[in-house]
């Protein structure tokens, strides 16, 4: 039985998990708009006598007897609205197109229906197409330190389309030309500056910006147009060339830009300035990025600052230019870092007479051409967009990489996976477009979002129907929208029958809380509590803030197993209180050996003691770990009273009357033991003659104590003098000895040291006086010549 109760409460318990996690129910839609946003698996039932929660999942639907035809679900789809397949040239025999007949990207518009958290997916193929036209604007900077460079510059139209004609038939190019803006402190506003700002060397009056010759194919006619130009001069060195790329990116007409691949090649020895510089010349109005050309000439160039770099970069992506920077060794590093803020851009050294610059353009825009990256345009709100790339042999990458392909050669084909998801109903329903393309390439696939946030059945909805309590809301998937004035579920309620126009507001505890606790209805402003899949738990109070299932526990039992839940409040049985009923009021296992509770030294609290002493511990509290033993605290008297001795001796019938001496024993063997009426003591003790005796001490029911004491005490016996003085003196008399030999053995070895060291000085002063050259002997000897002998 008690397995069957157990399995039982398991079963419920999984119940309750489950629809505590079903997003579906949970989130309490009143409409199926609402429930479709809530998640794709959520579908709503409009059939009329449904009574289970009409959102739910499908199959929940299913069982709970929603049909078929009942069940709402929208789903969201892609449809392809124009799908012209990528150029392929040998379909055309080799022959030139026009741009607009060009395509290479693959479909150019799509239609997506999107429903809340379900993701929408199609494929983009692009195709890199042989001999594609290719726009080439030449930017340069005349300043005076420029001249060596401008003449390279002058042949360039003719050569370049000699050397890429490999790369495409269809060239066009322009020329422009930037210095500074012309104020203090960048020019020298005196007259004669102003007309020759190089004197005593002749050169150009100075200028911001001027197209010197929009884009052509006429190469000779490149070739006229720079050869007239001079250089000029200034006085910093950073220049005006974020001036001149907006206005070249800007004026689409004056430049002549077709829709074709854009290539703006920016060449300098010099920095740039960018916004907030011009103030320094008390220009503060920020640059509005609108072209500004007149007789090719930049007019504003004393009325707007400088651009900032973020605006340079939405403006180069949002007209399809490449930016090629062909710059001098020294500012390789700073412009590095410009163009890795500006998609599709890469640097160049300038070698020092430019005559690389031909091959600069062309291995840059190779490089430039080699890879593809998708741009989409900015995304409404709660709408997101992942990508995931095919590039050539099988390479696929997702995340940040997912949006581009490298290595790609004419002819190459990738495709792009993309996903598009939304979340909830994004600007409210409406449509919205986005774009997506290729950065550096004109065009572009147009998609379309659609967002379902409301069913089929919302179209079909009956205006004052009877279902709606006698026409007051109009019957719709199944549930009633209610008229003006009307309230409820079945719009039952008027509003001049409740108090507020806010139902809601008499069924809430207070501003800020859930309507009904979130455990029921508002029903014309009273609250119906829910209903529990377990009949025994249920909601109660006038806002269903009770409940008979949420209090405290203890063993994993309710209230303990030993009181009943009211809102969320045990209500302990008797002999039972705590949060949870886990405390007992029972005292009896707090009961110490003496039968007080706690012994007297502490309170009983949920059948434990707490001991007030703090000397005191254990289970009843008789436990002293620093008290005096009995058997300590009594061995003066019982020494005294017994055997005379000890130091109460002289006062023992003062201090020791509260006992006396009951039975004397012949040992401690024979001393009482203790049984299952009285605990005795048995105590072991040391006199002042340093000897051992034996005693038991107990108490009687009557208070009384019983002393026994043991006749015999067990002495320790006396040491064996002999043989301790024979061993110390052996001892004295051995270290002695040890202690001459010693002596001796170091006195021999430092006598010999001795001798050995007078030895070898013996041995020198001999040698001295022998082989030593200068010695003369102090004895001279004198010979007679005329003694004979005789």
């Amino acid at each position: 039985m008690d397995m069957r109760v157990l399995l039982i409460s398991a079963l419920l318990g999984f119940v309750r998990a489950k629809t505590d996690s079903n997003v579906c129910i949970s989130a309490n839609a009143k409409t199926c708009g609402e429930c479709i946003q809530t998640g794709p698996q959520c579908v709503w039932c409009k059939d009329l006598d449904f009574k289970h929660s009409r959102c739910d999942e499908k199959e929940s639907l299913q069982k709970a007897g929603c049909t078929p035809l009942g069940i709402e679900n929208p789903r969201g789809m892609v449809t392809i609205d124009k799908n012209i397949p990528v150029t392929n040239r040998k379909t055309v025999g080799g022959e030139n197109l026009r741009p607009e007949e060009i395509t290479q990207i693959q479909p150019q518009k799509l239609t997506l229906y999107l429903r809340s958290d379900e993701p929408q997916k199609f494929t983009l193929t692009f195709k890199r197409v042989e001999d594609y036209p290719i726009d080439l604007y030449f930017l340069m900077d005349l300043s005076d330190s420029m001249g060596k460079h401008l003449n390279d510059v002058k042949s360039l139209g003719k050569n370049l389309a000699m050397e890429m004609r490999n790369i495409t038939k269809d060239l066009r190019i322009g020329f422009g030309s930037f210095l500074e803006k012309l104020v203090m402190p960048f020019i020298l506003m005196t007259p004669k500056y102003l007309q020759n700002p190089c004197f005593p060397k002749d050169c150009t009056a100075p200028f911001s910006y001027k197209n010197v010759l929009s884009l052509t194919n006429d190469s000779t006619l490149f070739t006229q147009e720079v050869s007239k130009q001079n250089t000029s001069g200034n006085l910093d060195s950073p220049e005006a060339g974020f001036d001149a790329i907006m206005q070249a990116a800007v004026c689409t007409k004056e430049i002549g830009w077709r829709n074709v691949t854009r290539l703006l090649v920016f060449s300098t020895d010099a920095g740039f300035h960018f916004a907030g510089d011009g103030k320094l010349g008390g220009i503060v109005r920020p640059n509005d990025g609108k072209c500004h050309l007149s007789n090719n000439m930049y007019t504003m160039s004393n009325y707007f600052d400088y651009p900032t770099i973020s605006q340079l970069v939405d403006t180069l992506s949002d007209n399809n230019i490449q930016t090629i920077f062909a710059v001098t060794e020294q500012f390789q590093a700073l412009y590095q870092e410009l163009s890795a803020l500006i998609p599709k851009s890469t640097v160049g050294i300038l070698s020092a007479i430019s005559s690389n610059v031909i091959q600069l353009i062309i291995d840059s825009y190779n490089s430039l051409s080699e890879e593809v990256i998708l741009w989409n345009s900015r995304l409404p709100a709660d709408v997101s967009i992942s990508y995931i790339s095919h590039c050539k042999n099988g390479v696929s990458r997702n995340g940040e990489s997912g949006q581009k392909c490298s290595n790609i050669s004419i002819g190459d084909e990738v495709k792009f996976d993309i996903e598009i998801m939304a979340k909830g109903c994004p600007s409210n329903g409406k449509s919205e477009t986005i774009k997506i393309k290729p950065l550096g390439f004109t065009e572009e696939v147009e998609i379309v979002l659609n967002f379902i946030c409301e069913c089929e059945c919302h179209k079909d909805g009956i205006p004052n129907s009877p279902s709606c309590h006698f026409g007051n809301g109009t019957l719709e998937c199944g549930t009633c929208r209610c008229n003006v004035g009307r309230l409820g579920t079945l719009c039952e309620c008027s509003q001049n029958e409740v108090k507020t126009d806010d139902l809601d507001a008499n069924c809430r505890i207070g501003n800020g809380t859930d309507v009904c606790s979130n455990n029921g209805e508002c029903v014309c402003g009273t609250c119906e509590c829910k209903k529990r899949d377990n009949p025994e738990e249920r909601y109660s109070g006038k806002f269903c803030q009770c409940d008979n299932f949420n209090c405290d526990r203890s063993n994993n039992k309710l209230c303990g197993g030993h009181g009943r839940c009211e809102c969320r409040k045990c209500i302990c049985d008797p002999n039972y209180t705590g949060s949870a009923c886990e405390c007992s009021l029972d005292t009896s296992t707090c009961l110490a050996s003496n039968k007080q509770i706690c012994n007297g030294r502490g309170t009983c609290e949920c059948g434990v003691c707490k001991c007030t002493d703090s000397k005191f511990e254990g289970p009843t509290c008789e436990i002293c770990p620093t008290c005096p033993r009995i058997c300590t605290e009594h061995k003066d008297c019982v020494e005294c009273l017994q055997f005379g001795t000890g130091i109460k001796k002289h006062t023992c019938e003062k201090d020791c009357r509260n006992f006396t001496p009951l039975k004397v024993v012949n040992n401690k063997d024979e001393l009482p033991r203790s049984n299952d009426q009285t605990h005795i003591d048995l105590c072991k003790e040391r006199d002042a003659d340093d000897c051992w005796f034996f005693f038991t001490y107990a108490t009687n029911n009557d208070d009384k104590i019983e002393v026994h004491v043991a006749e015999k005490k067990e002495c320790p016996s006396g040491p064996d003098i002999i043989p301790i003085v024979a061993g110390v003196v052996a001892g004295i008399v051995l270290i002695g000895l040890a202690l001459l030999l010693i002596w001796k053995l170091l006195m021999i070895i430092h006598d010999r040291r001795e001798f050995a060291k007078f030895e070898k000085e013996k041995m020198n002063a001999r040698w001295d006086t022998g082989e030593n050259p200068i010695y003369k002997s102090a004895v001279t000897t004198v010979v007679n010549p005329k003694y004979e002998g005789k």
